[in-house]
């Protein structure tokens, strides 16, 4: 699906505000509701929109720590990165996942209720005998920036000044 300017606005908008009314989008990227509602459908259909979700502010729900942990695993093959990559899925704690290319296999995301609750699910992994070789911890002291947008223009290809 090629984009242009106007549907990058409505994803731009969403993004930012997805409980916003349909007729409040359709006011905000300038059009009126039924076009704007189709543009949204072939967003959706396009599986371009995966989604909408709530910020939930974790520090108000009780206390929590956010870890980094960079994995390399002992072997690579494909069968072991898909046992690994099975794991991984099955942890609730573990909140994203990035494969890498470069000296570390996988870059994980962790929210765990504490250290220690952090240490046994690495344990778990360690027991799990999913090839798991060395991981490094990254602990987060305070949240700087926290997930923003892309530069929806850049990727699209709409603009290829990232300060416009």
């Amino acid at each position: 699906m090629r984009l242009d300017r106007r549907d990058i606005e409505i994803l731009r908008v969403l993004s930012a505000e997805g409980r916003i009314t349909k007729a409040a989008l359709a006011d905000r990227v300038g059009l009126s509701p039924t076009p704007c509602w189709e543009r949204l459908k072939k967003l959706e259909s396009a599986g371009i929109i995966e989604g909408y979700r709530a910020e939930i502010a974790l520090k108000r729900l009780g206390p929590h720590v956010t870890v980094f942990l960079a994995a390399e695993l002992a072997d690579h093959t494909a069968a072991r990165f898909r046992v690994f990559e099975d794991e991984v899925r099955r942890r609730p704690e573990i909140v994203a996942c990035w494969a890498l290319g470069g000296g570390y296999d996988y870059f994980l995301q962790i929210v765990a209720r504490d250290i220690d609750a952090y240490q046994r699910l690495v344990d778990d992994l360690l027991e799990a005998r999913i090839g798991l070789a060395r991981y490094y911890t990254y602990i987060v002291t305070k949240p700087v920036k926290g997930p923003a947008m892309p530069p929806l223009d850049l990727i699209a290809g709409l603009s290829d000044d990232p300060s416009a």
